[in-house]
């Protein structure tokens, strides 16, 4: 792992934001990850979680998001009520990857708790059915707990590059590079510099979160904007 932690930090030194797959958190040597030049998130999906994601970020960026969902599991009526191992055993065989799956907490209704990142979050926000019963599945926050924030923010015109940046309080020239390795999406599609930005669109960033563009508020006497986003990290 330190060779690993390392070659994160080293990464993101060169200006990128790099995450790691769910690890135990009781092995991360956290003097690595010291200094002015990189900013560190580790979550797990709740306070005390013994696995854990670390997201390595430049300090130039102010936030980026956990990379940790949390998921509800409701089994429906039918058969023994389950324990965490019981849904424990009927996870592993969705066969999804260990690495991308935390820890997992019974609550007193007798639905779960689950952490995830990666694939396997789309993997089982779309189940309808585990281990021969009915399940309902939502989505219940990330482990960084901030949720969303409204802003408003004034930008000098709707493009992608020129919203996106301003929302998310980091440079134009960083976004953009976001724009150009296909990590940015415009209501699901890849996104463009150039796309305009309207009432109701959604613009996600890996890495960053996402942005709901409320509405715009005004405009101002030197032909600038000022909008409403909804940003979520």
């Amino acid at each position: 792992m330190t060779q690993t932690l390392k070659t994160m930090v080293a990464q993101a030194r060169g200006g990128r934001v790099v995450r790691s797959a769910f690890l135990a958190g009781d092995d991360l040597d956290r003097r690595l990850l010291a200094g002015d030049d990189i900013r560190h998130v580790i979550a797990g999906g709740f306070p005390d979680a013994r696995r854990v994601v670390l997201t390595l970020h430049p300090a130039h960026i102010p936030e980026v998001d956990s990379g940790v969902t949390v998921l509800r599991v409701t089994p429906g009526a039918g058969g023994p009520p389950w324990d965490v191992q019981d849904f424990a055993v009927q996870l592993r065989r969705l066969n999804l990857p260990e690495d991308q799956l935390g820890d997992v907490r019974e609550e007193r209704s007798g639905a779960f708790l689950i952490a995830a990142t990666g694939k396997a979050v789309g993997t089982l926000e779309a189940l309808t059915e585990l281990g021969g019963r009915e399940v309902e599945v939502e989505e219940v926050g990330e482990s960084a707990g901030r949720g969303s924030k409204t802003r408003e923010v004034v930008v000098p015109s709707m493009r992608v590059d020129v919203v996106g940046a301003k929302g998310f309080g980091v440079s134009r020239a960083y976004f953009q590079q976001g724009i150009d390795g296909g990590k940015v999406r415009l209501n699901g599609q890849a996104a463009r510099a150039s796309s305009e930005i309207r009432e109701g669109d959604s613009l996600s960033a890996d890495g960053l979160g996402r942005i709901d563009f409320k509405r715009v508020v005004n405009e101002t006497r030197r032909g600038n904007f000022k909008v409403e986003l909804d940003v979520h990290r």
